[in-house]
């Protein structure tokens, strides 16, 4: 809960499997929000990937949330929307990769029943094309929704009174969210593996 005088804190998290074409939207569209933007000591950035139930803590600590997700809105893919409060667990997750699985739904549902929930949400999800391609990249009209969903959270945070500074200097090494060449730019130039090769 915000206490008067304080600052509230501000998750933005991005969750999703970059292993899974668009399922990677979330992580992608976090990636590149930290990438552009330095953000005050009351916000933090996070990857949340497939992590779960792992989240639950980091949801307890914050007061406002944006999650940037691949969302099965039932539209056209590609098409980005905003929903917030108590929407938002109605919409979050396009996909389970697996029946042990924790959905977003659940790490939201984990932190109201340990009383420790978001007072503000606001989730900016884009519609998948495609969630079976293992390895693969985003797809062209869901790619073309980072800056869009980018802009949004601006937005939202601009709302929430949060100011950003658009970064002059590129990110070291070390200050980057994805490493291991997982990062979208080295991510997406790797060659796929050839059948002939293994």
């Amino acid at each position: 809960m915000t206490v008067k005088g304080q600052s509230p804190r501000v998750l933005v998290l991005g969750i999703g499997n970059i292993l899974w074409a668009d399922e990677g939207f979330g992580v992608r569209a976090v990636e590149e929000f930290h990438r552009r933007y330095t953000v005050p000591g009351n916000v933090t950035v996070l990857d949340g990937g497939t992590q779960g139930l792992y989240l639950v803590n980091f949801l307890q600590e914050a007061d406002y949330l944006i999650v940037f997700d691949a969302v099965d809105y039932g539209v056209e893919p590609g098409t980005l929307k905003l929903v917030r409060d108590d929407e938002v667990p109605k919409f979050t997750g396009a996909k389970k990769m697996s029946l042990h699985q924790t959905g977003f739904q659940e790490v939201l549902s984990a932190a109201d029943l340990l009383g420790q929930y978001p007072e503000r949400l606001a989730l900016i999800g884009c519609q998948a094309l495609d969630l079976e391609d293992w390895g693969g990249p985003l797809t062209a009209p869901v790619r073309a929704q980072l800056d869009p969903a980018i802009a949004t959270a601006c937005a939202v945070l601009a709302e929430w009174g949060i100011a950003l500074e658009p970064r002059t200097t590129p990110l070291a090494e070390s200050e980057h969210l994805l490493g291991n060449d997982i990062d979208l730019a080295r991510y997406e130039r790797l060659p796929m593996p050839n059948a002939a090769d293994s």
